[in-house]
């Protein structure tokens, strides 16, 4: 049967719906490991190798979107399917940016379940994205977190669309109106101010603090992430 060689990990800490899950998979021909909290899932992940994770998001000791970050933080790109009895949009969205690959709120069906994962595992991991560097300036498109050296950044959404179209095109002069397209929908006014108010406040995160000129002004035209002969390089102090 399809999943008969396949290893499942299940991260549940209630335990009549661990026993269910593992009991569930196994008559499916799967071989299920169960942890009950998020360091152990941790320590199981680092040391077997799983073609799906079942993750639950209330956990003891580190929470399941806590657990899925510090995953694909360690370049672990398993398919990941998080549960959850909370319904709320704002918990779907933030496991789902967090790097999971699908979201099932409870209560749900074990047919449901059992096709999720399936899919999932036809897909396979995931290539790993390619985290996006100017210097010592990253942004990781995985988990959306944006560091500059050790220090990791705090960013609102439109500065973070902003940056990601900046680093995505090192050296390349974009237009007010480029940026504006990218980053806000057809209701922004064409003659507001609103992209040079965000790069302003997107300079004093990633740029003031560290004494660095990331993001330059191109009188007349717009702006620009520096660079050095056509490729990302370490980003110097404006003279």
């Amino acid at each position: 049967m399809e999943g008969a060689t396949m290893r499942i990990l299940v991260v549940e800490d209630e335990p009549k719906m661990r026993a269910l899950l593992r009991r569930a998979l196994a008559e499916e021909g799967y071989a299920v490991d169960v942890a009950a909290d998020g360091p152990a899932a941790l320590g199981l992940a680092a040391a077997a190798a799983f073609d799906a994770i079942v993750l639950d998001v209330m956990l003891p000791g580190l929470d399941g979107f806590g657990v899925c970050a510090a995953l694909r933080r360690d370049g672990v790109w398993v398919p990941v399917l998080m549960l959850t009895a909370r319904d709320a949009v704002s918990d779907r969205i933030r496991g789902l940016d967090g790097g999971a690959d699908d979201y099932l709120t409870k209560p749900f069906s074990l047919e449901e379940l059992l096709a999720r994962l399936r899919a999932l595992i036809r897909r396979g991991p995931a290539e790993r994205p390619v985290v996006l560097r100017a210097g010592d300036l990253r942004l990781d498109p995985a988990t959306r977190a944006v560091t500059r050296g050790p220090v990791e950044v705090t960013v609102t959404g439109k500065e973070y669309a902003l940056l990601e179209a900046l680093i995505r095109h090192p050296g390349m002069v974009l237009t007010r109106q480029m940026l504006r397209e990218h980053c806000w929908d057809l209701a922004a006014s064409p003659y507001s101010n609103v992209v040079d108010a965000h790069i302003k406040a997107l300079r004093d995160k990633i740029d003031r603090p560290f004494g660095t000129n990331a993001i330059e002004t191109v009188r007349g035209a717009g702006y620009r992430l520096r660079r050095d002969g056509g490729s990302l390089t370490r980003l110097a102090s404006a003279p």
